[in-house]
């Protein structure tokens, strides 16, 4: 076995620099493998060894490591601990420029899809992973696989399980008003996934498509990689501009928006714009996607019906998911479309998506729904996620001392925080990251040109007021 490099070979970080400290360990090993100190094959210390002998977080070197690995510097071997690639030539490794906190952020952060490799504080769109009902969901897993019967080994329906698919639909009539059947509803992977259908089955490459801004980010990259031309189009406090996007795109056969809570500014969209949003659908022959991503967790007032209980031109594209009810791991996320543009849909799905999400999870999710637990489930998350809201803005703003306050929400997993003047959300971001927190900076939702700074930051998993604090306190000293 190779030893491993001694932690000395790397020289102290200077936390006064304004360059990250994972990011100035980024620097120092390729500099290192550039000039020949480290060879292809050696072995390098482990994180929790280096931690404590630069005296930095190990989460600070994890993320080093893990830039480093996700670019082919190093190679994670498991137990043999991690190497320099044994295939990596020194002269590709040469020190890129000094990096500066004006310049753009590091390649893996500059991806809207990049997510760290374990779950941080304050990371966006994950629900409270310790209040899930896991010995439910254990006893509902077990019972399935002691039941199993060997026409549960073959590939699950192309569009769902059958007993999924009709859970569903009983779900979103009582709770979203929507008026939909079984057979209506599709089971994908994700939200994602969804849109790719959508845009599959009812959308042309070259048409154009509404997207609001600020927005998710994510949206904007599949619609393009669809053949579609996104339109940003401004939101102000009553949601999407719908006459804005009229002028800006008036042929536009596609819109994708947010109305329960804006992603991410979380305002709803008012009853006037969606009767003129689904009017105009109507009358340009144009689709709506809805994404009711989190449209269950309002604390104002009760949930917004959707914008699909008030469609009656069957317009719109109802896109829901699991992964902020449940888990993100589960993978799973429904599309429910009009009526008639079920063939399409299945014809589509049969050819590009059959049996895409195994069937155990499917499953468990009926059962789960049909005997109560998944409405219980909400409702418990809704009154936590009410208390956990109120205790982080107010150790927030503690640490903040008075500098800083957050804006109110009516609903949504996260809060949005202004920064002052023009300063740069994406440095503070990247400070903050390397200290172990997951906020996001706001400029990245952006598909226009705005210097509107702002950090994107979820309270669901901040189980104590002393994470909030310390955040706080970090951003006052980093502004």
């Amino acid at each position: 076995m190779t030893p491993a490099i001694s932690p000395p070979a790397f020289a102290p970080l200077a936390g006064e620099s304004g360059t990250p400290l994972y990011r100035q360990l980024y620097d120092r090993v390729r500099a290192s493998i550039a000039a020949g100190d480290l060879a292809p094959g050696d072995r390098v210390p482990s994180a929790r060894a280096l931690a404590k002998e630069l005296g930095v977080a190990r989460g600070t070197i994890e993320l080093a490591y893990e830039l480093l690995t996700s670019e082919g510097y190093l190679l994670a071997r498991g137990q043999a601990g991690t190497v320099i690639h044994p295939a990596l030539q020194p002269a590709a490794a040469a020190s890129p420029p000094a990096v500066t906190p004006q310049e753009a952020p590091p390649t893996s952060m500059r991806d809207s899809l990049w997510r760290p490799a374990q779950l941080l504080p304050f990371q966006l769109g994950v629900p409270a992973m310790d209040a899930f009902p896991r010995k439910i969901w254990a006893r509902l897993g077990a019972r399935y696989l002691r039941g199993m019967q060997a026409a549960d080994l073959d590939y699950p329906p192309p569009h769902g399980l059958p007993a999924l698919r009709s859970a569903i639909a009983s779900y979103l009539q009582v709770a979203r008003g929507i008026d939909c059947g079984a057979h209506q509803v599709f089971v994908t992977t994700g939200y994602r996934a969804s849109l790719q259908l959508a845009a599959l089955a009812v959308m042309q490459a070259g048409d154009r498509a509404w997207v609001e801004d600020p927005g998710y980010p994510p949206t904007r990259q599949l619609l393009r990689e669809s053949g579609l031309l996104p339109v940003a189009v401004p939101v102000d406090a009553q949601g999407l501009m719908v006459e804005r996007g009229m002028a800006l795109a008036p042929d536009a056969k596609v819109v994708t928006v947010t109305p329960a809570h804006q992603s991410p500014l979380s305002m709803s969209l008012s009853l006037p714009r969606r009767h003129a949003l689904l009017e105009w659908a109507a009358a340009q022959g144009a689709w709506v996607v809805e994404d009711d991503y989190d449209g269950e967790y309002r604390y104002a007032s009760r949930p917004l019906p959707a914008l699909a209980s008030l469609d009656r031109h069957g317009r719109v594209l109802y896109a829901g998911t699991f992964s902020k009810v449940l888990f993100p791991g589960i993978r799973l996320a429904y599309l429910v479309v009009p009526q008639a543009q079920v063939a399409a849909f299945e014809r589509v799905g049969r050819i590009f998506f059959a049996a895409a999400t195994p069937a155990i999870a499917q499953a468990i999710v009926a059962d789960f729904m049909a005997e109560g637990h998944f409405s219980r489930h909400i409702q418990r998350m809704r009154k936590l996620y009410a208390e956990r809201r109120a205790a982080t803005i107010a150790a927030l703003e503690r640490g903040l001392g008075g500098l800083l306050r957050t804006e109110p929400q009516p609903g949504g997993m996260h809060l949005v925080l202004r920064l002052p003047g023009e300063r740069s959300d994406q440095p503070l971001a990247e400070k903050l990251l390397a200290h172990g927190m997951a906020v996001q900076p706001m400029s990245r939702w952006w598909a226009s040109e705005c210097t509107d700074s702002a950090l994107l930051l979820s309270f669901t998993n901040c189980t104590t007021p002393a994470q909030a604090e310390r955040l706080g306190l970090l951003i006052r000293q980093s502004l």
